[in-house]
């Protein structure tokens, strides 16, 4: 049973989807200045990242959090992260 959230940002985003958008947009270092957290600067990867994020619920806020700031700040002629 799905329910619909049409104001949630982050329905029907998976947590991968969040962490390539942010390394593609942001790039490994840009990311780690933002989120200071040791999976994003010390040999990063989208598996280790995720692995840690699904067990640490602060640092998975802060990345979903910068997700969804990232998808407000847009302009309509920047370079788009991909919603949903």
């Amino acid at each position: 049973m799905s329910q619909e959230q049409p104001d949630n940002p982050l329905h029907d985003v998976t947590l991968e989807k969040v962490v390539t958008s942010l390394v593609d947009h942001y790039g490994w270092d840009g990311l780690a200045q933002r989120v200071d957290i040791n999976c994003f600067k010390s040999d990063p990867s989208i598996k280790s990242s995720l692995k840690f994020l699904r067990r640490t619920q602060w640092a998975r806020v802060k990345v979903e959090d910068l997700y969804i700031a990232a998808i407000d700040r847009q302009s309509p002629w920047g370079s788009k992260l991909p919603v949903a």
